[in-house]
């Protein structure tokens, strides 16, 4: 069976090239093959020439679904409260569930039993993130940031008594916040009390 030939691609998740390269075949056949494996449920199909076999997927350690969720959506960072549990920030944990900011729409893919979720957000707003082992994820202080953001627009809601705030840069968080609105600052302050800057 030509299924076990894809055995062969050690990544994660790969595109139609990779399958057409590995079993010598075109693009075109390659997209037909995939189509046919994930009908049969070999394969989960990302999104559009972006697959992962079923198998795979569903034994992925954090860092690999965590690029994953990168790559559903180019460009993006992982955020809110992802980013804020990775950063240790808080206690409530989302399994199999990951949030990340964009400059494209809002949409949220499902994949197997996970789920990526994207929020768009203004273009001035997209920065305060890290590449880290090839993973692009906000600093503490901008996930917190674009949390609260989100929610002092109604577009966002989460417990804001499992955060840990004894990590956060008073002085990180005042440097990125200065593109946002004022009334962000007052309404995690409101939320958590003053951060001091030291």
């Amino acid at each position: 069976m030509v299924y076990y030939q894809l055995l062969k691609i050690q990544k994660p998740f790969f595109a139609l090239d990779d399958v057409a390269y590995t079993l010598g075949i075109q693009p075109a056949s390659a997209a037909v093959l995939c189509s046919r494996y994930v009908k049969k449920g070999l394969l989960v199909r990302l999104k559009r020439g972006l697959y992962a076999r079923t198998e795979k997927l569903a034994n992925l350690g954090q860092e690999d679904l965590f690029r994953i969720a990168n790559f559903l959506q180019i460009p993006s960072y992982l955020s809110l409260m992802t980013a804020l549990s990775y950063h240790g920030l808080t206690t409530q944990v989302q399994r199999g569930f990951f949030e990340s900011i964009s400059v494209k729409r809002t949409r949220k893919f499902e994949v197997g039993q996970f789920a990526f979720h994207y929020v768009k957000i203004r273009s001035d707003l997209y920065k305060g993130f890290e590449r880290v082992e090839d993973v692009f994820i906000a600093l503490p202080e901008k996930a917190l940031l674009d949390s609260f953001y989100l929610a002092s627009i109604g577009r966002y809601s989460f417990d804001v008594a499992s955060l840990d705030l004894t990590k956060v840069s008073g002085e990180v968080l005042e440097n990125l916040s200065l593109p946002f609105p004022p009334r962000v600052r007052k309404f995690m302050e409101k939320c958590c009390g003053k951060i001091s800057e030291s």
